[in-house]
């Protein structure tokens, strides 16, 4: 600002009359100033004023980086926090950066709230965070933590995952379980109820995983050396998500397994990338453009109303049919 009213030929503080846009400059004045300041590349540093009144306007996402669904959280959240009049700051979870470093980093640069994607950090450190600052958890929740949380019906999504299956004629369903991932709790428990609700229970099979492309080629890898030793192949298998059915699928094409024909795959999340491959992914979508505005919102009423108890969202999530489900494969005569 002082080399714009150096070169301008006024005093500074009639280039921050200009600049906040208050009377008190000439029309010519004001058309001197902007011109030197487009001249010089001079741009008001909203930040810094925001910060100088105690506020940031800005808010924290923390999240991971593998993780497609997250992807298009983040691709939701922004318009929904730019509507609000808030920024948006993003930092990653990646291996050799803990969460609780991604969402220190998130803080130290003034963020006023954080959302948390899919948090797999211990609880305590959940906790103490949510009474540090104004926090939203999406896809885990933290039970006694002082934090909102949005999240989706996961028992709901599977139990209709489940039922298209066995509508299909699937009795042999395994399912890959995501490990300490968001949801998975809840979506191996939905899982093994449905089994027993439809009297399948001697059929039941878990799968130790997690949410990786890797967990889901090691069990097509398993399933495959099973069949060698002499044992049958299921016929479907509920993934723990989008990734973990993505993975599973290239070792079964690999190695000659056809889906849906001889296997059925269902995914969850309903991720961009399960419309990308060259058979649609049958899978239980969330909504990431719901659970985007929920959080974003929740993160901004908190702000302005710090005293609220903490809030919960649970959308309903919806089964989506495309290619990797059929009919289960008739014995052979």
């Amino acid at each position: 600002m002082a080399d714009v009213a150096e070169r301008a030929g006024v005093s500074r503080a009639l280039v921050s009359i200009v600049f906040r846009d208050q009377p008190g400059a000439s029309r010519e004045t004001r058309e001197r100033v902007l011109r030197v300041a487009d001249e010089i590349g001079y741009r008001p540093d909203n930040a810094a004023r925001l910060l100088a009144r105690g506020r940031s306007r800005t808010l924290g996402v923390m999240f991971t980086v593998h993780q497609t669904f997250h992807t298009d959280l983040i691709e939701a959240i922004y318009p929904e926090a730019e509507r609000l009049g808030y920024d948006v700051l993003l930092s990653a979870a990646a291996q050799g950066r803990s969460e609780a470093k991604a969402v220190e980093a998130l803080l130290s640069h003034r963020c006023e709230a954080v959302i948390l994607l899919g948090p797999d950090a211990e609880s305590a450190y959940l906790g103490e965070l949510g009474r540090r600052t104004v926090t939203v958890s999406v896809s885990r929740r933290v039970p006694r933590a002082r934090m909102d949380f949005v999240h989706s019906a996961e028992g709901k999504g599977v139990r209709q995952a489940m039922d298209h299956l066995v509508e299909l004629g699937h009795r042999r369903i395994v399912h890959i379980d995501g490990g300490r991932g968001p949801g998975s709790a809840e979506r191996r428990r939905a899982y093994r109820s449905a089994m027993r609700r439809h009297g399948l229970e001697a059929e039941q099979r878990v799968i130790p995983g997690d949410h990786t492309e890797r967990s889901g080629i090691e069990t097509g890898r398993l399933l495959l050396h099973e069949r060698e030793k002499g044992a049958s192949l299921p016929t479907a298998v509920l993934a723990g998500n989008d990734r973990c059915a993505m993975g599973l699928l290239m070792a079964l094409t690999r190695a000659g397994v056809e889906v849906p024909r001889d296997l059925s795959v269902i995914g969850y999340d309903d991720s961009h990338l399960s419309h990308l491959m060259p058979i649609g992914l049958t899978t239980v979508r969330q909504d990431a453009v719901l659970m985007a505005d929920h959080a974003v919102r929740f993160a901004v009423e908190r702000l302005e109303k710090p005293e609220l108890e903490p809030r919960e969202a649970v959308l309903d999530p919806k089964l989506v049919v495309r290619g990797t489900s059929g009919p289960a494969p008739q014995p052979a005569v």
